[in-house]
């Protein structure tokens, strides 16, 4: 086979992370709440510079760029710098470090003060408490300043591009206790930050809060500091707001993980990781008019993205369909209804990205309401059909119908650009994405030369997405009593397995091959997205030995995960983005193929790596992505340097690997849960789930022992629960 002539394509990546830094080296603390995320260093505060991420930012732009906290005109010293569990609130504990009186005297020793600052996010604003307490024998006059300032950047100015022309930042407005930073952007916007402080500063300027006080020994003062992105509350303190806030917060958090089932597990490190992950999950949910809606990742991506909110809700329905539905329901109403280029936009099909930001209103990058996600549209009607089979909510699918079949209709039209059957994809005009599938670096799809490969490109698990969507597209007719509907679905669908089969499985690879280019030739590459077609169930059940053994090879299973391209590879490269990195989300979507096609023991084994990889990663967090070099005994992953953390479909990675090695299905007509031929990981003795529900019913259930027994702890209402060993 032809391995592929050298692409036109530019070798440069347009709108990928610029960074001259690792957020490994800071490990950045991040909190969300909605529309607003904010990323600190250990002590609290935002230290401005080149291509910083830190700072506060609402709707994709930083309302505040620098905080920085002094005691006595020194930094503290950091003692700790903890996340509550479920993502709630930062606490930083600080110390004063020696203090020198201008004659080089020691007026105050280290350790003398304790300071305790915590901060959270709730409406749009940061609510920040300081709490010095003097723990010296003596009384010390104490000063602490916080200097602040907004630079109003665009998200994506923060990433890297550059921009010849900016707006208008105006001169601060500070009044008794607040200051008012404002701009006004090339898109006549006024954007405004305000600050209020409590009490009332000894001294307030444009940039800096200055509070003196005098501590006598065990004698304590508390400060409060609200930033608000949008107008602050009237007739309030910001130590009234701190409270109020902060239960208003709390309640939200509780109320939006409350639905979901709970886990844990015998093993106590891996209940801190399940921990993490819900917790992740929930921060980054949002609640939109059309309900919960979890975003993609902080920092670069905390808005809403198609493809990640799909794969995320997939990852949770069984857990907490009522994530999915939002999901489904948002995406609906933002589906293309018309053609635009700049935007990859045609009737039909669904959102890959929405940013609110200067930059996206001036259309100086594309990405205002972008739709240049070839995978979006096929897995949109996917998990429709996934929800109707975990909910059986018939009435939710009525509702949705009209836009599953505009995006059937784009599958089969503009999906299908050369009617060959199968969908690719290529962008419209020269600033779109150049890939757009989940990989969608401009590197990431190539032929066995290393050469790239040109468009259209038919990947190989976009087909599996398509398959998945022609089946549930046929269950959901058949559910709405239109017979023939899902027998043309089904002819679709059976045919496209058939053409696939021919078109993309490669007998010398022992895979499929990662694409057809635009002149239909294979790229014989072995990829992690054939992991994709078993997943959704495209792969004939004889190619599935040759796949699972091409995924496990010690060429691509790296001992952490699988890798997206094996070493075999031309461009492989363990520290690139797409072509040699493990990626939690692609690796929960492997295992859970694997284990549909009767492999267990290699779905437990991508488990048990990804747990180990936990293991090594502060607070059990699975970032975006890590390096794919080979594990080695006694060290952990490498990271890669601005991958994002938290990201939705890595926080999640994990309960979707818990549900394909314990084999968990649902049967809403016959009110049962099914566990099949349950298996699990080696790193667990024994597994409990709670709430797991089915419209009104629920059960608790415990796993249990080598052999997997299913225990049924408490049971309410007509369900059964039914174990096939």
């Amino acid at each position: 086979m032809a391995s592929g002539a050298a692409s036109s394509e530019p070798e440069t990546d347009l709108w990928s992370v610029q960074s001259d830094a690792s957020l490994q080296e800071t490990q950045p603390r991040a909190l969300k709440q909605g529309d607003a995320f904010a990323v600190f260093d250990h002590h609290g505060d935002a230290l401005s510079g080149p291509r910083s991420p830190e700072g506060l930012f609402w709707r994709d732009t930083r309302h505040l760029s620098h905080l920085a906290m002094t005691v006595c005109g020194r930094r503290p010293m950091l003692l700790s710098s903890i996340l509550r569990d479920d993502n709630a609130t930062l606490t930083c504990d600080l110390t004063n470090p020696d203090v020198f009186d201008q004659d080089g005297e020691l007026r105050m020793a280290r350790d003398a003060l304790h300071i305790r600052r915590s901060c959270f996010l709730w409406n749009a604003a940061c609510h920040q408490r300081v709490v010095v307490k003097n723990y010296d024998q003596k009384p010390h006059r104490v000063m602490i300043a916080i200097t602040f300032s907004a630079d109003f950047a665009d998200l994506f100015e923060v990433r890297g591009s550059r921009r010849e022309h900016r707006g208008e930042r105006h001169p601060p407005e500070p009044a008794a206790n607040h200051v008012r930073l404002s701009y006004t952007g090339l898109d006549q916007r006024v954007r405004v930050t305000t600050l209020g402080f409590d009490p009332e500063p000894s001294q307030l300027t444009g940039n800096r809060a200055v509070f003196e006080f005098t501590l006598a020994p065990r004698e304590s003062r508390t400060l409060y500091m609200e930033v608000s992105c949008r107008t602050p509350g009237v007739n309030r303190s910001p130590a009234q707001g701190y409270f109020t806030a902060l239960r208003d917060s709390r309640r939200d958090l509780r109320r939006l993980s409350g639905r979901a089932a709970a886990v844990s597990s015998s093993n106590d490190v891996f209940n801190e990781a399940l921990r993490r992950s819900v917790s992740d999950l929930y921060m980054l949910v949002t609640d939109t008019e059309d309900g919960p809606y979890p975003y993609a990742g902080i920092p670069w991506f905390s808005t809403v993205f198609g493809r990640d909110a799909l794969i995320t809700a997939l990852q949770t329905l069984w857990l907490d369909p009522e994530i999915t539905r939002g999901v489904l329901r948002h995406l609906a109403r933002n589906q293309a209804t018309e053609t635009d280029a700049l935007a990859d936009a045609e009737p039909g099909k669904i959102l890959h990205e929405i940013r609110h930001g200067e930059m996206a209103e001036l259309r100086e990058v594309p990405f205002r309401r972008y739709y240049g996600s070839v995978d979006s549209t096929p897995l949109f009607v996917a998990l429709c059909g996934a929800y109707l089979r975990r909910t059986g909510d018939v009435r939710a699918i009525q509702q949705l119908w009209p836009h599953v079949v505009a995006a059937l209709d784009w599958i089969r039209t503009s999906g299908d650009r050369d009617g060959d059957g199968f969908v690719e994809y290529g962008r419209q005009t020269p600033d779109g994405l150049v890939n757009q599938g989940w990989k969608d670096s401009f590197d990431s799809v190539f032929h066995a030369n290393g050469a790239l490969a040109h468009g259209p490109i038919a990947l190989c698990e976009v087909q599996a997405y398509v398959y998945a969507a022609w089946q549930a597209a046929r269950d959901m007719a058949a559910a709405l009593g239109d017979g023939a509907t899902a027998a043309a679905c089904e002819t679709r669908a059976r045919d496209l397995r058939t053409a696939f089969d021919a078109a993309f499985f490669d007998e010398e690879l022992g895979t499929y091959v990662l694409a057809l280019d635009g002149d239909k030739r294979p790229c014989r590459v072995r990829a992690s997205n054939a992991g994709h077609v078993l997943t959704f169930g495209l792969a004939l059940p004889e190619r599935a030995v040759a796949v699972a053994k091409t995924l496990m090879a010690p060429g691509s299973f790296c001992g952490w995960g699988v890798r997206t391209v094996p070493e075999t590879e031309a461009r492989y490269n363990p520290m690139s983005y797409h072509n040699g990195s493990v990626w939690p989300h692609d690796n929960a979507l492997v295992a859970y193929g694997l284990r549909r096609y009767g492999y267990r023991a290699e779905a437990g084994q991508i488990f048990a790596g990804l747990f180990a990889a936990s293991t090594y990663i502060e607070m059990r967090r699975l970032p975006e992505l890590f390096c794919g070099f080979a594990r080695q005994r006694g060290q952990g992953p490498t990271f890669y340097p601005v991958a994002c953390s938290p990201q939705a479909w890595a926080a999640t990675a994990p309960l979707f690997m818990l549900q394909a090695c314990l084999g968990v299905s649902f049967d809403p007509a016959g009110n049962a849960i099914s566990f099949t031929e349950p298996l699990l990981p080696p790193f667990l003795d024994e597994v409990t789930i709670r709430n797991l529900r089915i419209g009104e019913a629920s059960c608790d259930i415990a796993v249990s022992g080598r052999q997997s027994i299913v225990h049924v702890l408490r049971r309410s209402g007509p369900l059964k629960v039914l174990v096939t060993a």
